[in-house]
């Protein structure tokens, strides 16, 4: 592996011998000379792939909590701080030889063009359904050419780590391509009543089992995302939205009954429910304005 390191940590001289470099060669260097057993960052050279991968995970959350909120601004830097996360784990691997930076973005490249045949090749696809259905045939195809002992299942690559909201709409669209699918939404609402009322017959019984208990919860939300997914509703998304304009109803809260001298704690159920009806209504009247 070719050394990116800048010369002589601290120096004038390596900041200038880094800022002559273009921005991703920057970057290289600069995550290179963090994992410099030689100077580096102590809190850097102890990290592994498994202590990283949380803050990757979270990275990649704060860039779609910027999309959601409509700044740029933050996107920018959000992004940097998950690019910052795939040069940390390719540096890594440089480390031990197994693959660099450039494997990983011409591997990337590579999968890109050969996913896109409409684009770089010969076949047609006018319409993004049809991009869909093509993609899937070519991943399929990857899956089943890595496939070590010739088994291949419809749910073949769908991370386990993948949030669980996320990981069940995926797998429930992969049951769905081998037709393993209600066609309407009627039996969806169905199997959602049916869950309910299992859930509610275990939370009936003198001692409800807790393992039962999570099974038939679990079951009852799989199939909350089975509607999102037939009325084409990321469920992920929704429940962002929901957290959200919970958070700003209960501030609301918050805000009116401290205002009156109230303490929180002990004003009771009651005010505030009337306090989360206010905030409610206040947030709707103003949506309607806006919207008229």
């Amino acid at each position: 592996m070719p050394d990116s390191r800048p010369p002589s940590p601290r120096s004038t001289s390596s900041i200038q011998a880094l800022e002559s470099l273009a921005p991703i060669e920057r970057l290289l260097a600069v995550m290179a000379r963090l994992r410099d057993p030689d100077g580096g960052c102590p809190w850097d050279l102890e990290q592994s792939y498994a202590t990283i991968a949380p803050y990757t995970i979270e990275e990649a959350y704060e860039v779609a909590d910027a999309i959601e909120r409509g700044d740029l601004s933050d996107l920018k830097d959000e992004l940097g701080d998950l690019l910052l996360q795939v040069v940390f784990h390719a540096q890594m691997a440089a480390e031990e030889n197994a693959f660099d930076f450039a494997a990983v973005a011409e591997a990337v490249a590579e999968k890109m063009i050969r996913r896109h045949p409409h684009v770089f090749g010969t076949a047609d696809a006018e319409a993004a359904e049809t991009v869909m259905v093509n993609w899937e045939t070519i991943k399929a195809a990857e899956r089943a050419a890595k496939a070590q002992d010739g088994s291949v299942s419809a749910l073949d690559g769908v991370a386990r780590g993948l949030p669980a909201l996320l990981r069940a709409v995926k797998l429930q669209k992969r049951a769905a391509r081998v037709s393993f699918d209600w066609g309407a939404v009627a039996p969806v609402i169905a199997k959602i009543e049916e869950e309910l009322e299992e859930l509610k017959v275990e939370m009936a019984r003198e001692q409800p089992h807790p393992e039962r208990l999570q099974d038939e919860l679990g079951d009852l939300l799989f199939a909350v995302v089975n509607l999102a997914r037939h009325l084409k509703i990321d469920p992920e998304a929704a429940l962002r939205h929901t957290n959200n304009k919970f958070e700003r109803r209960f501030r609301a809260l918050e805000a009116e009954l401290t205002a009156g001298g109230a303490d929180l704690a002990q004003a009771g159920l009651e005010a505030m429910e009337a306090a989360w009806q206010r905030a409610k209504a206040a947030e709707t009247k103003k949506q309607d304005e806006e919207a008229s």
